[in-house]
C-alpha cells in the first residue's frame, strides 16, 4: 500500500510539471519591471560569474596586481597594521572601510585616563597615493561618569595617515624587493 501511495504521489507531481509546461510567462522580470523597458535588451541574458572577469577575484591587468580588491592592497593592509592596537567594529576590504571600537590606552598618563579614542579609515581608491587615503578620529572625555565629545586635532587625523602612508610604503618596497 506504501508503494501504491508513493508511485501516486511521483506520478501526480510529474503530470503537473508536464502540463505546466506549455504556460507562456509574461515578459516581465523578477523584480516586476515590464522587459519592453529595457529597449527590448534582457538583462538576464549574460550573467556575470562571481569568480569571472571583475568579479570576486578581480580583473587583472597589467598596472595592478591586487585582485578582487577595489582598493589599493598596500594601504588597506597598512591600515590594519597601524591600527591592529585598537579592536576592530568592522572591516569592510571590498568598500575599504575600517571602524575601530572604542580605545582607552590602559599606560595613559593621569591626565589622558578619562579619554577615549575611535578612528574610522577610508581608502577610496586602487593607486597607492595619499589622495586615496581619509582617516576621521573621534575622541570622548568621561565627564560625571557619562562620555562627553571633544574636539580632535586634525594633526591628529594627518598623523595617523602619515603613519599608514609610510607604512604602505614599506610593503610596498618589501614586496618589490622579493620580502613580501
Amino acid at each position: 500500500m506504501k508503494q501504491f501511495f508513493t508511485l501516486a504521489l511521483v506520478l501526480t507531481a510529474s503530470l503537473s510539471l508536464i502540463a505546466c509546461s506549455g504556460i507562456q510567462s509574461e515578459a516581465k522580470y523578477p523584480t516586476g519591471a515590464d522587459r519592453a523597458a529595457t529597449g527590448g535588451n534582457n538583462i538576464y541574458a549574460n550573467a556575470p560569474s562571481v569568480l569571472g572577469e571583475g568579479g570576486l577575484l578581480g580583473k587583472k591587468d597589467s598596472s595592478s596586481d591586487q585582485g578582487g580588491v577595489a582598493v589599493n592592497s598596500y594601504l588597506w593592509r597598512a591600515s590594519l597594521d597601524t591600527l591592529s592596537f585598537m579592536p576592530m567594529a568592522s572591516a569592510d576590504p571590498f568598500g575599504g572601510t575600517i571602524i575601530t571600537d572604542w580605545y582607552a590606552d590602559p599606560n595613559a598618563v593621569a591626565g589622558a585616563k578619562n579619554e577615549r579614542t575611535k578612528i574610522n579609515a577610508f581608502i577610496l581608491g586602487r593607486e597607492l597615493k595619499a589622495s586615496n587615503l581619509r582617516v576621521k578620529a573621534f575622541r570622548q572625555v568621561a565627564s560625571n561618569g557619562a562620555w562627553k565629545d571633544a574636539a580632535v586635532s586634525p594633526a591628529t587625523e594627518r598623523a595617523l595617515e602619515d603613519a599608514i602612508l609610510t607604512r604602505a610604503r614599506q610593503l610596498r618596497v618589501a614586496k618589490d624587493d622579493g620580502l613580501f
